[in-house]
């Protein structure tokens, strides 16, 4: 079944109206955006969700969405938002994975790649991928992190960016997880009328989205369930 992550949410009330849907992941993003919260404000979300599954229900796993972070800001973060998840969108070496994996024992590590290519703006060569290159990229974070998510190229905050990348970038990239035993997940202007093409013809292990599912830049609860129905009913 795929994973389905909503990213981005900042209050509580929302929270806890999403919490009955199948949703896998729900994101918080630390990093400069419109969407930013800090780590007092995601411990209280994260809260909400705790005691949502102390009352014996179903939870999502939470996320910190962060770029570049440094090991004092990460370790800030953490002290007051007790994530299941780090979701990398800058240029962290494998060596600093590695230190966080060292240090936050138990904390998943996501590894974003930010893919240039927007459909509108595909080329031959991009769009087939060099399987070499993309090994060449991600074989040193191999051991090190927990899932790589493929997310449109955003110049100013990393990726968030709400613009579909060419799709035809996914195979090599989905040859290597599957070799390195790796959840592969999508990101980049996925909605509810094109998720399940990509689904259809990627089968990605999740999906990620956040700025489809809002209405005047504030999440909506009906566009959330109609995505995640979307992608969890699919015939």
């Amino acid at each position: 079944m795929t994973s389905v992550k909503i990213c981005g949410l900042k209050d509580a009330e929302t929270v806890q109206s999403i919490l009955h849907l199948p949703i896998d992941h729900i994101g918080f993003v630390f990093a400069k955006s419109k969407r930013q919260v800090t780590p007092q404000q995601a411990g209280e979300l994260i809260r909400v969700i705790r005691d949502w599954k102390t009352a014996g229900n179903a939870a999502p796993l939470t996320v910190g969405v962060l770029v570049n972070p440094s090991r004092e800001e990460l370790t800030a973060v953490l002290k007051d938002a007790p994530l299941d998840v780090l979701q990398l969108h800058g240029h962290e070496t494998p060596e600093e994975c590695r230190w966080i994996k060292t240090a936050f024992p138990g904390v998943q590590l996501w590894r974003v790649v930010s893919v240039t290519q927007t459909k509108q703006e595909e080329s031959q060569d991009e769009a087939h991928g060099l399987p070499e290159a993309i090994a060449l990229q991600l074989d040193p974070y191999k051991d090190v992190v927990d899932a790589i998510l493929l997310d449109t190229f955003d110049p100013v905050y990393g990726g968030g960016s709400g613009k579909t990348f060419s799709w035809e970038t996914i195979p090599p990239y989905q040859a290597w997880s599957r070799a390195a035993g790796i959840p592969l997940l999508v990101a980049g202007g996925l909605q509810v009328d094109n998720v399940g093409e990509l689904l259809d013809a990627y089968e990605p292990d999740g999906v990620d989205v956040s700025s489809s599912v809002e209405t005047e830049g504030i999440k909506d609860i009906a566009k959330i369930s109609s995505f995640v129905e979307r992608v969890k009913h699919r015939v």
